[in-house]
């Protein structure tokens, strides 16, 4: 009773120090546990995450037309017209927001898992490159921390290094969350997003590009290893041209966010997927995480397992502005050595056996 007296007592003094000494004070059996606490933050930023990138966009697009229907039409005319405005925007560099980079939350997104990002080589800011991302997993989500956040600490351990990663340009196409992706220094993976990254927005640019895409998230399960690489050498082409180092970065344990129904080729429901994902541009997954409330039941918030990134050793590439194929493949072979021997060094270290192996199809 004397300790919540004195924090009353506090709030009628005013002072600040009054107050924190007080409830400082108090049984600690009036508060959450820390821990608890913690870990609700945690699996409400990467819920909100999750949610965002499937729903924001499909969501504000609905809404904006319905506030066409309504006394709010001015709003939507304005917002419509500034997007018609700003629609080059993202292939433009986009509008990277060092603030939005390092929100807190952010940091409960890393601790959720939790995230790591270890560098292994250093990298010359006088120099552009290429990061092939490997794999996909369901959702990115070591892609998205490490990359389109500060929360593992990018530009502290490669200074003089912009990072963007790039994704689907049709979610540039979606009001709000264009602007929401920008603000992370997301960018869309077309020629001309990337072009203009690798040469005109000068040196120290790392455009970050998940090679297996959406092909790939079809064969993503917990403990699985297999990347979608030998037919996908337009990143090789690309750096040739620009003359960007190419870097692999492999992320253990991207797998094991989700579980996921994987379909056997050749079945009308595989037949399915591959359908869609042409005509949509990303994979229909059927996957499943943890419940929000319940770990031991099914959501859509992924499993708390550790995720990984390690960044390689860059592969100096010349600038060759029309590369022969058999220049591409030279260095589409050299590529694959070095995320082989990258998979093969540090897998020991982070959950998996010497004997598993790096499956490339």
């Amino acid at each position: 009773m004397k300790t919540i007296l004195a924090a009353y007592s506090g709030v009628l003094k005013g002072t600040g120090s009054s107050i924190l000494s007080a409830l400082q004070d108090l049984p600690v059996a009036i508060w959450p546990c820390r821990s608890k606490m913690e870990k609700h933050l945690q699996v409400l930023s990467v819920l909100q995450w999750v949610i965002s990138f499937l729903a924001m966009g499909a969501a504000c697009t609905l809404l904006l037309i319905y506030m066409f229907c309504t006394d709010c039409w001015l709003i939507a005319a304005i917002y419509t017209a500034w997007l018609i405005v700003d629609w080059n925007t993202p292939k433009q560099g986009g509008r990277r927001s060092s603030w939005v980079r390092s929100w807190t939350m952010w940091t409960y997104f890393r601790d959720y898992f939790p995230i790591r990002l270890i560098k292994t080589h250093n990298l010359l800011p006088s120099r552009n490159y290429i990061f092939g991302y490997h794999p996909h997993g369901v959702l990115c989500f070591g892609a998205f921390c490490n990359f389109g956040t500060e929360a593992t600490g990018f530009s502290k351990k490669f200074p003089g290094i912009k990072p963007s990663l790039a994704t689907l340009a049709g979610n540039f196409r979606m009001p709000v969350l264009r602007d929401y992706l920008m603000s992370g220094g997301i960018c869309p993976v077309n020629r001309n997003s990337i072009d203009y990254l690798l040469s005109r927005n000068g040196t120290g640019n790392a455009v970050v590009i998940v090679i297996g895409g959406a092909a790939e998230s079809l064969h993503c399960a917990p403990g699985m290893n297999t990347v979608t690489l030998k037919r996908r050498k337009g990143f090789v082409r690309l750096a040739l041209q620009k003359g960007s180092d190419l870097v692999p970065v492999y992320s253990f344990g991207e797998n094991d966010a989700y579980k996921q129904v994987i379909f056997e080729e050749g079945t009308w429901w595989r037949f399915l997927q591959k359908r869609l994902q042409k005509m949509l541009g990303f994979a229909p997954c059927l996957f499943h995480g943890c419940g929000l409330f319940f770990g031991n039941s099914w959501g859509i918030v992924p499993f708390c397992n550790p995720i990984t990134t390690i960044v390689g050793e860059p592969i100096t590439v010349p600038k060759i502005e029309n590369p022969t194929e058999e220049m591409v493949d030279l260095y589409h072979v050299m590529y694959i050595k070095s995320l082989q021997c990258l998979f093969d060094k540090y897998k020991t270290r982070f959950g998996l056996k010497e004997s598993d192996v790096l499956y490339i199809q």
